[in-house]
C-alpha cells in the first residue's frame, strides 16, 4: 500500500497498488470472496473490487489517531460504512459512532487466548527486564502520544522503589516521557513472548489519556492483562466499563498512582479474581464462531434482520 492519502495522486497510486494485487487473487478463486476490512483506505476500491460483499470490521477511530490524515480518513471511512454490506464494531463507542452515520452495526468486541496466558514457570525472564530494580511496574503497546504523561510521572515519582517499564514500539510519544525517573522504555517483545514478560510484573498498567481515540478503543491488551492473573490499573474509559469489577479504574493522575501503589503492596484482590472467570466466555474461537454468524449470507437477507444483530 502507498502510505500517503492526503492528495488525490496517492489515493490514485493507492487504488492502482491494491488492486493489481488483489484482482488476480479474486479472479483465481471459484466463487466471489467476501472482502473484509479493519481500515478505510479500502474506499476507493469497493466498487470494482469483484467480490461477494464487503464487512467493514471497525477496530479503531483511526481519524483520531494522532499523526494521521483525520479530515481524510473521516472522508473515506464515511464512504466505507455506506459501501459497506455488514458493519462490526468491537465496541459500544464505535458501534454508536456508526449509528450516527444512519447504519447499524453489530457489536463483537475482542477476544483472548486464554492458554497462551498460562505461561511455562521454567522458562527464564526476558533480557529487556534484566539488571531493573523491581518491583517492575508494566505496559505493553504502541507508546505514542496517548500515553498520558501526568499519570506515568505521578506513579513514578511515588515509588519507593521499582521500575515503570514500558515495552513497545515508539510512534512520536511525547519527548518528556523519556526523562521521568524510574520510567525505562524497551523495544517491542515477540508476541509469543509476552506471557514471559507478564510473569516478570508485579503489576500492569494502561495509562492512557482521555482522548477521543482512546474513548472509542477496545484495547486488545486489556483482556490480556486481565489473563495474566497480574494486578491491573487502568484509566476510566468506556473500554474498561465492563470489566471495572476486575481491574483498579482510576479517573485521576493522583488515583492511578495510588491504585499502582496499593497493587503493590497487596497484589491481585480476591473479588477481582472471582470476576475475572467472566474470561473463560471471551475466547478467540467463540468470537471466531460469532463472526462468521455475522458474515454468513443468511443473516442479512434483509434490512430488518441486520437490525436486529446491532448489538
Amino acid at each position: 500500500m502507498w502510505p500517503w492519502l492526503t492528495r488525490q495522486v496517492d489515493r490514485q497510486l493507492n487504488r492502482k497498488l491494491l488492486m493489481r494485487q488483489l484482482v488476480p487473487l479474486v479472479r483465481s478463486l471459484r466463487a466471489p470472496p467476501i472482502a473484509v476490512t479493519t481500515l478505510p483506505i479500502v474506499a476507493d476500491i469497493m466498487n470494482d473490487l469483484p467480490v461477494a460483499r464487503w464487512v467493514y470490521y471497525c477496530v479503531d477511530d483511526f481519524a483520531q489517531w494522532p499523526g494521521l490524515d483525520s479530515e481524510t480518513l473521516a472522508n473515506m471511512e464515511r464512504r466505507v460504512i455506506e459501501r459497506a454490506d455488514i458493519l462490526i464494531a468491537v465496541s459500544h463507542g464505535l458501534a454508536d459512532r456508526i449509528g450516527s452515520l444512519g447504519r447499524a452495526a453489530a457489536l463483537l468486541s475482542h477476544g483472548v487466548d486464554l492458554d497462551r496466558w498460562n505461561g511455562d514457570e521454567g522458562s527464564p525472564p526476558l533480557a529487556i527486564t534484566e539488571g531493573l530494580e523491581r518491583p517492575l511496574v508494566i505496559f505493553w503497546g504502541l507508546v505514542d502520544r496517548r500515553i498520558d504523561v501526568a499519570f506515568v510521572r505521578r506513579m513514578a515519582g511515588e515509588l519507593d522503589r521499582g521500575t515503570v517499564l514500558l515495552v513497545g514500539p515508539d510512534q512520536d510519544p511525547d519527548p518528556t516521557l523519556a526523562h521521568i525517573p524510574r520510567v525505562v522504555r524497551r523495544p517491542a517483545v515477540k508476541y509469543e513472548d509476552l506471557p514471559l514478560l507478564a510473569r516478570e510484573a508485579a503489576a500492569l498498567i494502561m495509562p492512557y489519556a482521555d482522548l477521543p481515540v482512546t474513548r472509542a478503543m477496545q484495547p486488545l491488551k486489556l483482556k490480556e492483562y486481565l489473563a495474566t492473573g497480574k494486578p491491573a490499573v487502568v484509566r476510566n474509559l468506556p473500554a474498561v466499563q465492563e470489566w471495572g469489577d476486575a481491574v483498579d479504574v482510576a479517573d485521576s493522575a493522583e488515583e492511578f498512582a495510588a491504585a499502582v501503589k496499593r497493587r503493590l503492596a497487596s497484589g491481585l484482590p480476591e473479588g477481582q479474581q472471582q470476576a475475572r472467570r467472566r474470561l473463560a466466555e471471551e475466547s478467540w474461537e467463540a468470537k471466531a464462531s460469532r463472526f462468521e454468524q455475522l458474515i454468513d449470507a443468511r443473516t442479512i437477507a434483509s434490512s430488518s434482520t441486520w437490525q436486529t444483530l446491532a448489538g
